[in-house]
């Protein structure tokens, strides 16, 4: 597919300015807060998702030894005891036997019988190239997984900070409407405020203490959704994440790469692309099918009436030959099966376009949020200043008997709300980033080193 020769275009009128160069896979240091980083390395070792993933990627390791042994010599082994009576009014009555020839008697037998599938037409090689896509499928998936939470951690995280940067806002509020109370209750003491102005300001407070539930369950919310992804039971992270912390920053420069690496680095694009692969060999396979299976077969065993016999060299008995099976007729299940796998094939290559697509505007929507974000904040950060500007002029012209006390609600509820939604843009900023780097594909090569390997045991239970 033909990717785009570079992303929209740069910015320049922002802080934080997106331009081509080098992903950073550790890019949730950029934010320079000592404690994401803490949970990130905590989240690489304890997230039960990955652990699963990891589990899938030993059970591909399994599936493709499984496919691998197919094309291998098969030596089994096999003894048996067996008693026999004949019934004298069977079969054997039509004869005469001997003078006390017992009905009775013991066989023992002890042989080796082998197959080899020569896999000519090349069925097991095919079958074997599928088990390796499948395998390199459940790696790439673990490695979205690893990125998908990672970006889902940092974003829980910053989301945190910022509900604790608004709790902060609600109860400087909170103190300054208490504060505009007592100046009411002053005044009316003196004589020269009245009982609208004690309602209005008495409203005032009760309004600001209301939205202060609302954040700490959303603080509560978080904390557990962290500690969810560190497989930590709820509240567990109180006493680590309770403690308020300034909203990180966002470094100046953040690298993007170019479009034509991204196919490179989403582990969503290369699972895709692995998909193909396995329903491409699994093609092979059906085609393989309407060619002869050629094998050799051989048996050495021995048997006889006493033990000793099943092991004597007298006793021996073997046979040696090729086997072929020809599939002559089988009601068009071989055409049916290949018709099969050549759709899963063509479905394959259709997701594996989708899923480049959707990469490539996954970034792209992502870098364009990213810049508008910032350009936001920028005007929200000047009317949360104008807005405390107008608070202090409400504030003196009540004082001063000029202006009523309704004015200093209506300014002081215009810069709570200002300040919240700079808090929210702060937040949307930080999230944007961590919503680009997800899209871009870096971080998942933190969570390799902690890959969860097959255990091994003996050799004979390996081979076997």
């Amino acid at each position: 597919m033909a990717s785009p020769s570079v992303w929209g275009p740069e910015t320049a009128d922002v802080p934080s300015r997106t331009v081509a160069g080098t992903i950073d896979p550790t890019w949730w240091r950029s934010f320079n807060d000592p404690e994401l980083v803490s949970l990130v390395d905590r989240l690489v070792a304890q997230n039960l998702d990955l652990q699963t993933a990891a589990e899938r990627i030993i059970q591909g390791r399994a599936q493709r030894q499984v496919a691998a042994a197919q094309g291998l010599p098969q030596i089994s082994e096999q003894s048996s005891y067996l008693h026999e009576r004949q019934s004298p009014t069977g079969f054997i009555s039509l004869v005469q036997p001997a003078p006390y020839a017992p009905l009775g008697y013991d066989i023992w037998q002890n042989g080796l019988s082998s197959s080899w599938e020569l896999d000519l037409f090349g069925k097991v090689r095919r079958s074997v190239e599928s088990a390796n896509a499948e395998l390199q499928a459940s790696v790439e998936n673990r490695r979205g997984i690893a990125l998908s939470s990672l970006a889902e951690l940092a974003q829980n995280y910053l989301q945190l900070r910022g509900v604790q940067t608004q709790i902060g806002v609600a109860e400087t509020n909170l103190a300054l409407a208490d504060q505009n109370n007592r100046l009411v209750h002053t005044r009316f003491a003196n004589g020269v405020a009245n009982t609208l102005d004690l309602a209005q300001a008495q409203s005032q407070l009760a309004t600001v203490a209301a939205s202060l539930p609302t954040l700490r369950t959303q603080e509560a919310a978080l904390i557990n959704a962290i500690g969810l992804l560190l497989a930590e039971p709820p509240r567990a992270l109180d006493a680590e994440l309770r403690m308020p912390a300034a909203l990180p920053a966002v470094p100046p420069v953040v690298p993007v790469g170019v479009p034509g690496s991204l196919v490179r680095r989403r582990p969503d694009v290369r699972e895709a692309e692995a998909r193909l692969h396995a329903a491409t060999a699994q093609t092979g396979v059906a085609v393989a099918d309407f060619y002869p299976d050629v094998s050799l077969t051989g048996a050495v065993n021995a048997d006889g009436r006493i033990i000793a016999d099943a092991f004597s060299l007298p006793s021996r008995a073997f046979q040696l030959g090729p086997q072929i099976s020809i599939p002559l007729f089988r009601g068009g299940q071989l055409r049916g099966e290949l018709r099969l796998r050549k759709s899963q094939q063509r479905e394959a290559a259709l997701d594996f376009q989708k899923t480049v697509l959707q990469a490539w505007q996954d970034v792209d929507n992502a870098l364009t949020a990213y810049a508008e974000a910032q350009r936001r904040h920028r005007e929200i950060a000047d009317a949360a200043r104008q807005n405390a500007v107008a608070l202090d002029a409400a504030r003196q012209r009540y004082q001063q008997g000029v202006a009523d006390f309704l004015n200093v609600i209506s300014s002081q509820a215009q810069l709570l709300q200002s300040q919240n939604d700079l808090a929210t843009s702060d937040t949307e900023i930080d999230t944007d980033l961590v919503a680009l780097y997800r899209a871009l594909g870096g971080g998942w090569e933190a969570a390799e080193e902690k890959a969860t390997r097959a255990p091994t045991g003996s050799g004979d239970q390996a081979s076997r």
